[in-house]
């Protein structure tokens, strides 16, 4: 995730294990959630990479909050 209001501000993320299950883990890794003093715009992404780490597809999203 990406504040693009304030890019510098990192929220945390990480890569997740696929398992075969289609929930990611509760703690699979850590993150800081939306908590501007005003509205701000973010950007999710996603990736996708294959055993050897190379990107095989990418989605994003994009939403201000609150």
């Amino acid at each position: 995730m990406t504040d693009l209001d304030a890019p510098d501000y990192r929220h945390g993320g990480g890569k997740v294990e696929y398992s075969g299950q289609g929930d990611i883990p509760y703690g699979a890794f850590r993150y800081k959630g939306p908590c501007p003093p005003s509205k701000h715009k973010y950007r999710f992404t996603v990736k996708a990479l294959d055993a050897k780490g190379k990107e095989i597809a990418k989605t994003t999203a994009t939403k201000s909050f609150p």
